[in-house]
């Protein structure tokens, strides 16, 4: 990853980091929140992935030799990204995790 990449994903997230702060909704319901004696922490996590192009037109082709052999159309970071999510594919997931270890 370059460093200009690194620093526009750290501009990413300091642009979401201002949209909470600076929300007027999010500060009224903390407002709320506050009346009723209860002091707010609010942390969110955000998750960045980024694709690269090129490797994304390789899996669509790839894509598509899997419809026509009657193969699941999941890439290996379409199976990452479910199993972050905690949605396992039925047979896939496990697989994909053996293959990394490989």
């Amino acid at each position: 990853m370059t460093s200009r990449l690194r620093e526009l994903i750290q501009q990413l997230g300091e642009a979401i980091h201002e949209s909470v702060i600076e929300s007027d909704q999010i500060a009224g319901v903390v407002q709320d929140i506050r009346k009723h004696g209860f002091d707010v922490v609010l942390m969110l996590e955000a998750t960045i992935g980024l694709n690269d192009v090129n490797a994304d037109k390789a899996d669509e082709s790839a894509d598509t030799d899997a419809e026509t052999s009657g193969e699941p159309p999941f890439t290996k970071n379409d199976l990452h990204f479910l199993q972050s999510l905690r949605i396992s594919v039925a047979g896939e997931v496990e697989g994909a995790q053996e293959n990394d270890t490989e």
